[in-house]
């Protein structure tokens, strides 16, 4: 029998509420101050201030990118879009652009702030956990790709393995990675390289 994972305390945790003045941000408001979190309502734009912030609520209908301090998709919290129009465009906006981890539709009742909160920090950190796992293999395939250039500079007539045996000598000798020893290695040939069609030229 698997453990359930605990669900997080909240309280203490900020968030910023794009929105303009409406019965819309009273009601948001209402809820997170219940919860515990420090709001912050602003308009037009978001504040620097807002990169600092645990969660971020924002107007779908009237929203623009230019309102975010940071490029569309590349939020550093989560975001909850506020949904009143389910225009396709707004929504494509919301979703696909700008990545809002949760929503809310609009009029928002004296419900479903807390679990748009719960919802988003889980959505936010798995897409988060993603992209570091997608960088560390596109960091392993290079990493190979550059140990496979480096064995080949390394080798003469084709050997190969002679090629990797040495790579792995001059690790060793350095007292380095094998996959720094590759970069330093196929640094070295890249510059003889430029070398050699510089004397050509």
């Amino acid at each position: 029998m698997t453990k359930s994972a605990r669900i997080p305390n909240l309280g203490g945790a900020s968030a910023f509420v794009l929105h303009r003045p409406h019965p819309t941000v009273q009601a948001v408001t209402r809820q997170l101050s219940a919860i515990g979190l420090e709001v912050t309502d602003c308009w037009p734009e978001l504040p620097p201030a807002v990169l600092s912030a645990d969660f971020v609520f924002f107007d779908v209908d009237l929203g623009f990118d230019e309102q975010f301090p940071w490029k569309p998709g590349e939020a550093p919290m989560p975001l909850i879009a506020l949904v009143g129009s389910e225009a396709p465009g707004r929504i494509e906006w919301a979703l696909f652009s700008h990545r809002a981890d949760a929503h809310l539709m609009k009029p928002v009742g004296n419900s479903g702030v807390y679990s748009s909160l719960l919802i988003a920090r889980q959505s936010f950190e798995a897409r988060r956990r993603l992209a570091a796992e997608i960088a560390s293999l596109e960091a392993r395939v290079a990493e190979r790709h550059t140990i496979v250039r480096a064995v080949a500079a390394l080798a003469r007539g084709g050997e190969h393995e002679r090629g990797y045996a040495q790579l792995r000598s001059l690790a060793m000798n350095w007292q380095i990675s094998v996959e720094e020893a590759a970069r330093r290695v196929v640094a070295m040939a890249d510059g003889e390289g430029s070398d050699e069609q510089s004397r050509r030229a």
